[in-house]
């Protein structure tokens, strides 16, 4: 067992000096800028690629495929790297590639397991749906450990690799994004971009030298247990609510219906990319405010949360003056119900992304159980507002439920951490990390 540093000592490196130390900030959070505009093109390409060649409906299959790798890629992230990005965010190399041999492994053990559990369940789904879920159970291991070696270059303040990763991943996708297109099926799409992720996830062997070990999954789990499972909960929360929206919507109105809620999400998805990959940058950089300057916390969270709630009503602005010609050369036949749908969810990712800033400024304080707790109520919002709106109005009606949702959600996220600033300010008590 090695030593235990508390959270807010730094055993690689002295405290820099300020102009330094912004200088570094600078530099990380442009990586994280640019890793996020790297994902955020691969997943808008292969969404409209996908919504041009299947059409609504067999969209709506690919889009059930893609909601369940979300909600496993959350379990992934709170098993296997939120608490290393926590926890190992600037500390020694040693300890850091002990950390992420165990936390790539977890991710690695996580993606063989349940995507053995979608090859037993995609045949008996049947259908569209059924092989779609078995190429996705194959595809389940490259996808998370690609995700995994992301979080580890971050958690090292290493973005370019990330950002390199990505690329990879992108330029792999083209090749066989073509292929697919040619056999024009949802397997076939599902199959293309799991295998171009499970590319990038070897690049990443190559990139670190650390192989992941996947029998010490079982020690990592142990010695996170304290975050991990708030955060496995945390996180499946808000995925489970939004595939439980997904299929709740596809049955009441129909799988169109969920293929015109994806294509809108798609034309705000250079937002919704980094709202998903946001503990890339956020979390880690977040813990090195609170270590050097922990009176600034809040602002740092404030100006996260309101830039990124800015940006997406611009984007949002700009979407509802596009042309309708310039819309259904992107989404094809998607655009016509997508089109309707561009007000609430843009108000809907708004929302989210002012609360992303309270969320990041939770984790880095440790308060699992407040951010649990937030989780919990925004999920509960999500899934009643979204299956409640789809009951009343049909798909706008879902739309609009889950951005009342949001918004609600993000008022808690932001009280719950006032209220854990002011616990920390008066009892600055350090966590321990295994290092």
């Amino acid at each position: 067992m090695t030593s235990m540093p508390v959270e807010g000592e730094n055993p690689q490196t002295a405290t820099p000096p300020a102009g330094s130390a912004k200088r570094a900030l600078v530099g990380r959070l442009s990586w994280g800028l640019a890793d996020q505009a790297a994902s955020s093109v691969s997943n808008f390409a292969v969404g409209i690629y996908v919504a041009r060649s299947l059409g609504v409906t067999a969209f709506g299959v690919f889009s059930l495929a893609w909601v369940t790798y979300g909600v496993v890629l959350n379990v992934s992230r709170g098993l296997a790297t939120d608490p290393l990005v926590v926890r190992f965010s600037g500390v020694s190399e040693a300890s850091w590639r002990g950390a992420v041999a165990r936390s790539t492994g977890t991710a690695l053990g996580v993606g063989t397991a349940i995507g053995a559990a979608c090859l037993v369940a995609g045949p008996a789904l049947g259908g569209r749906v059924g092989p779609a879920f078995v190429c996705l159970g194959v595809m389940l291991p490259g996808l998370l450990l690609q995700d995994a070696w992301r979080f580890s270059f971050f958690a090292a303040g290493n973005g370019r690799k990330a950002f390199v990763n990505d690329v990879v991943w992108g330029v792999a996708l083209v090749p066989a994004m073509v292929v697919a297109a040619r056999v024009g099926s949802v397997a076939a799409f599902v199959l293309a971009w799991g295998a171009s992720a499970t590319v990038a996830a070897g690049y990443g062997y190559l990139q670190s030298g650390i192989r992941p070990r996947v029998t010490e999954a079982r020690g990592w789990l142990r010695e996170q247990r304290d975050l991990g499972y708030r955060y496995l909960v945390e996180n499946t929360c808000l995925s489970g609510a939004s595939q439980l929206r997904a299929y709740g919507l596809g049955a009441i109105v129909g799988l169109g219906a969920v293929g015109a809620v994806r294509g809108a999400e798609l034309l705000l998805g250079p937002f919704l990319a980094v709202l998903m990959g946001l503990s890339l940058v956020t979390v880690p950089e977040a813990a090195r405010v609170l270590r050097r300057a922990p009176q600034q916390l809040g602002k740092f969270c404030l100006l996260l949360g309101g830039g990124q709630a800015v940006g997406a009503l611009l984007w949002g602005g700009a979407l509802l003056l596009m042309p309708d010609r310039l819309g259904q050369f992107v989404l094809g036949d998607v655009w016509h119900s997508s089109s309707q749908l561009i007000v609430p969810i843009t108000l809907g990712v708004a929302g989210a992304g002012l609360g992303t800033g309270a969320a990041a400024g939770l984790r880095a304080l440790g308060a699992a159980r407040r951010s649990l707790r937030c989780q919990l109520f925004a999920s509960a919002c999500y899934a009643g507002g979204g299956l409640g709106g789809a009951a009343v109005a049909g798909t706008v009606g879902s739309a609009w439920g889950v951005a009342t949702a949001t918004v609600s959600g993000s008022a808690v996220w932001w009280l719950q951490l006032r209220s854990a600033l002011h616990e920390h300010h008066r009892h600055p008590i350090p966590e321990v990390r295994t290092s």
